[in-house]
């Protein structure tokens, strides 16, 4: 009997076993990482995963210019896909498990992208770009649309809401989709919104919640998107040229990067510092 006991238990646990701590997924420089956000912040800074495009046999050499600096890194498709890009202009789509590039295009200067309906991907395309372009995931390597959005950073499809935020230099933008079972589809401008401060960058949703986390050179601010009301984030307000922060979807716990060796932690506080990378942007895995 005892030892049925013990087998059962282990088969109850097995499952939780294969589980990890929570992973951040982190951009910077050539190369995309994962690490175990526990391990880390103790000291023992560990690659779970990593994908460099100057080492992808399926990026050719011409392309491998384009994916220097590293500076978006999403999962999508509940982890089993992350969408990155770099601002050599360089976008992708690699599957985790082989991390075998399914998606691959050039956008000026790209600094963040989210996956739309319809098998399509948008992409914000920064200063010297200016524009927000939208791609097919099965189509030609060009964009199928563009729309004009200064220094645009930041973007977030909004699945519950039908549709999407882009955030640039001074306003944060939300598109309605228009034409989008056709071969011409294109972005409608429903409401813009002057920003508390300039200088937009990240552009993040707060897990069940109403609210979007963004930042500006001077600050971070929640805006209510039922309310459509900026307020300044209660406890991180004052930080300033934050380039990226990440809800975690159930514990809450944010991680903040600016663009140094070292990420900061809150709820609980910590922090994790690398030796030789300095991320740009960092994301909870989903």
């Amino acid at each position: 009997m005892k030892r049925i006991l013990v087998l059962f238990t282990a088969l109850l646990l097995a499952p939780l076993a294969m589980l990890r701590a929570d992973e951040i997924i982190l951009a910077g420089g050539d190369e995309v990482f994962i690490v175990d956000a526990a391990e880390a912040a103790a000291g023992k800074v560990n690659k779970l995963w990593s994908w460099n495009a100057q080492k992808a046999d399926d990026v050719p050499e011409a392309a491998r210019r384009d994916f220097h600096h590293m500076d978006e890194c999403k999962a999508v498709e509940r982890g089993a896909k992350l969408l990155v890009c770099a601002s050599g202009g360089g976008c992708a789509l690699i599957e985790r498990a082989t991390k075998r590039v399914l998606w691959r295009a050039s956008s000026r200067n790209a600094h963040s992208l989210d996956l739309l309906p319809g098998d399509r991907v948008v992409v914000a395309s920064s200063l010297g770009g200016d524009q927000v372009e939208v791609f097919d995931l099965k189509g030609a390597a060009t964009p199928i649309f563009k729309t004009p959005l200064r220094s645009a950073h930041g973007l977030l499809w909004d699945e519950a809401r039908k549709c999407l935020w882009a955030l640039g230099y001074d306003e944060l933008r939300c598109y309605t989709l228009a034409d989008w079972e056709t071969a011409a589809p294109s972005l409608k401008l429903k409401t813009t919104h002057k920003l508390p401060d300039d200088d937009g960058h990240d552009l993040r949703p707060v897990p069940a919640s109403a609210d979007l986390l963004l930042t500006t050179s001077n600050g971070v601010h929640l805006f209510d998107r039922d309310q459509l009301t900026f307020r300044p984030h209660p406890t991180l307000k004052d930080l300033a040229y934050v380039k990226s922060v990440d809800v975690h979807p159930v514990t809450q716990r944010i991680v903040l990067s600016t663009w140094g060796a070292t990420l900061r932690l809150f709820s609980p506080e910590d922090t994790i510092t690398f030796k030789d990378a300095r991320p740009y942007k960092a994301r909870w895995m989903p």
